[in-house]
């Protein structure tokens, strides 16, 4: 079997991705578990490594068909110069960032990496003609749109899954944001995600609140028992694992977390900010939904220690491992059901032919 092929774009040239990316293949171990190809710049990686004094040897290549095993492959993804300004948000670094995206986009299509890995960028500079989005897992989302389901973000840190109902929205747009189709949706995508990508057989999922105490019978709104509550109901009558609305503070205060496989939080701060406290240096950040496997560290550009030589590649190095399982784990499991046996059935009697493994519904439980 043939080492998974996963592609890395450089992120915002001015931050920390380079450093990271270096850091995380400093280890020889990391090139027996997969073959990376780094979508960027020979020159623009040479200035990190100059300017970090670490060592870093990689294989130059103009197309992904040419990567070697074994070696760090680097994929020249524009040829004009690039002022690297360490700790500065430039329209040039995030011009680079979008020419490594968009390549390495153009290059999935034609079937010549198993997985992306993408280095921080930054959400404003990156923004153009071509890139009008608030972030990755949009982008991705548009680039394969018909392709597969809606994207949705998940934080995975070990058995810690928090996924998102809405993403980057503005805190002021959120309550009309939450309605009880999106919770569905985006909950039975993350329970297919826990089944194909994580392989995990009936996940539970836990289902948290919008408002503080769950609304309060009301006083602090009705979004729990008009919007999330039904949502669970309908979702649990489908034959899914899912449960709340839980209060988000106690919820996570009490460790309630660890008995659940997933936790759907209905927004960003809501769910990142106690994943990444719980998280530490190894968070990752998935894009679930979408036909292409595509994983980060769940760190930004830190232009606040660009070039100093002290970034943890911790977060990278596990976004890595992270895509290379889920490219293992969807191989095993579509080769368990690409061919499923037809249903067997109990002979004619009163109440009717039944399959003999249906689900249980909740109430037989």
């Amino acid at each position: 079997m043939s080492p998974i092929r996963i592609a890395i774009t450089h992120g915002d040239t001015n931050g920390v991705g380079y450093e990271v990316i270096m850091r995380a293949f400093a280890e020889p171990e990391m090139l027996e578990l997969c073959t990376p190809i780094i979508y960027g710049s020979p020159k623009v990686a040479a200035y990190h490594r100059k300017t970090l004094e670490l060592e870093f040897n990689c294989n130059i290549i103009e197309h992904a068909s040419e990567a070697r095993d074994g070696v760090i492959n680097l994929l020249t993804t524009f040829s004009e110069e690039v002022k690297v300004d360490l700790g500065i948000p430039t329209p040039e670094a995030g011009a680079a960032a979008l020419a490594a995206l968009n390549r390495a986009m153009m290059d999935w299509r034609e079937g010549l990496f198993d997985a992306l890995v993408t280095a921080p960028i930054n959400k404003s500079t990156i923004q153009s003609d071509d890139f009008h989005f608030p972030g990755h897992t949009e982008y991705l989302e548009a680039a394969t749109a018909g392709e597969g389901d809606e994207a949705l973000m998940i934080l995975m840190s070990g058995a810690l899954r928090v996924a998102l109902v809405t993403t980057h929205v503005p805190i002021a747009n959120i309550a009309e944001a939450i309605t009880r189709e999106a919770i569905e949706r985006k909950a039975r995508i993350f329970h297919n995600t826990l089944q194909r990508d994580m392989r995990i057989t009936g996940p539970r999922i836990a289902v948290l609140s919008l408002n503080p105490h769950c609304g309060d019978n009301g006083l602090l709104g009705s979004q729990e028992a008009e919007v999330i509550a039904p949502a669970v109901e309908a979702l649990a009558a489908e034959g899914l694992q899912v449960f709340g609305p839980y209060a988000a503070d106690g919820f996570f205060g009490s460790g309630h977390y660890a008995h659940f496989d997933g936790v759907l939080a209905m927004y960003h701060d809501q769910g990142l900010a106690p994943f990444k406290a719980l998280a530490g240096d190894i968070g990752v950040n998935y894009t679930a939904g979408l036909p292409i496997v595509r994983t980060s560290p769940d760190h930004g550009t830190a232009y606040d220690i660009a070039g100093r030589g002290v970034a943890d590649a911790a977060s990278m190095r596990h976004a890595i491992y992270t895509a290379i399982d889920i490219c293992r784990n969807r191989a095993r499991y579509d080769e368990a059901t690409a061919n499923p046996l037809p249903k067997l059935y109990h002979e004619r009697r009163e109440d009717g032919d039944r399959s003999r493994f249906r689900r249980s519904t909740p109430q037989e439980n």
